[in-house]
């Protein structure tokens, strides 16, 4: 009979320890944004109103629609993270993150802005940490995000002209009915902090599962920010600007373990 020696004893009490452990054997890393584009007139029911936009990403993005003097309802521009200046990060169900920015939304028209995860399937429009200057509502809403608004958790409203600091932490855990994805909005505004609390997502549609996934954001989403300028016929001072000043990006995902590290380990007991 073959005997068996502390050696191999001890390598395969580390195999099942880290197993038990939940050892990330096998898992990707989500994006890595390095800079961001701005995809202009997502609607575009004013084509003669003049438009400015700034990309300093992170320090500034900015959004300027001027000379909104059109019958109809909006314009709306968005700017998306992005791993090659050119085209928006891709974001996983299984992805971990947090970003943030501080926002002020300021000219002579009404609209709304703030930041996004945009879904599959509404990937410039849905998902949204909406700020609105009409009534001051402070909510996020929208495709898979969970619903929560901070004028009716809190009362808070924002005035426009002022700065807001808007936050968003998604944790894919397992994607699961049991450990489902969660996500936390924050809001720091007047020098308060204000928090969601983690708020976990539903099951989605089963039938998209897959390529989609469920319990989470879903596969092929998007991550940015969005200004919607309310149009003022009439009005040839109409004017809203936008801008993310001191964007943040953090990747949350289990750091990747690498092919060699079982190896390494083995190696250092021979």
């Amino acid at each position: 009979m073959r005997s068996i020696g502390y050696k191999s004893l001890f390598l395969g009490a580390v195999a099942v320890g880290l197993m038990v452990a939940g050892f990330p054997m096998d898992v990707a890393a989500g994006p890595s944004p390095n800079s961001a584009v701005i995809k202009e007139r997502v609607f575009n029911d004013c084509l003669t109103s003049v438009l400015t936009t700034t990309d300093n990403y992170p320090a500034l993005i900015a959004i300027d629609d001027d000379e909104l003097d059109c019958v109809g309802f909006a314009n709306r521009h968005n700017w998306r993270f992005s791993e090659d200046d050119t085209n928006p990060a891709v974001f996983n169900n299984g992805d971990s993150f947090r970003f943030c920015a501080t926002l002020t939304i300021s000219g002579t028209a009404e609209g709304e802005a703030g930041l996004q995860i945009s879904p599959w399937w509404s990937q410039d429009v849905d998902g949204v940490f909406n700020v609105r200057t009409t009534d001051g509502e402070i909510a996020c809403f929208g495709g898979r995000l969970p619903f929560y608004s901070f004028s009716g958790s809190h009362g808070l409203t924002y005035v426009k002209g002022t700065t807001i600091y808007l936050e968003m932490t998604y944790r894919a855990n397992d994607n699961t009915a049991e450990n489902p994805g969660t996500i936390e909005y924050q809001v720091t505004y007047n020098a308060v902090n204000y928090s969601s609390g983690e708020i976990a997502f539903d099951e989605g549609n089963p039938d998209e599962d897959p390529p989609y996934g469920v319990w989470g954001i879903l596969n092929d989403a998007r991550a940015g920010g969005h200004i919607q300028c309310f149009l003022q016929a009439g009005n040839p001072n109409a004017q809203l600007r936008a801008e993310w000043a001191d964007i943040c990006y953090e990747d949350l995902s289990p750091v990747p373990v690498q092919a060699t590290t079982w190896g390494k380990l083995k190696n250092l007991l021979d």
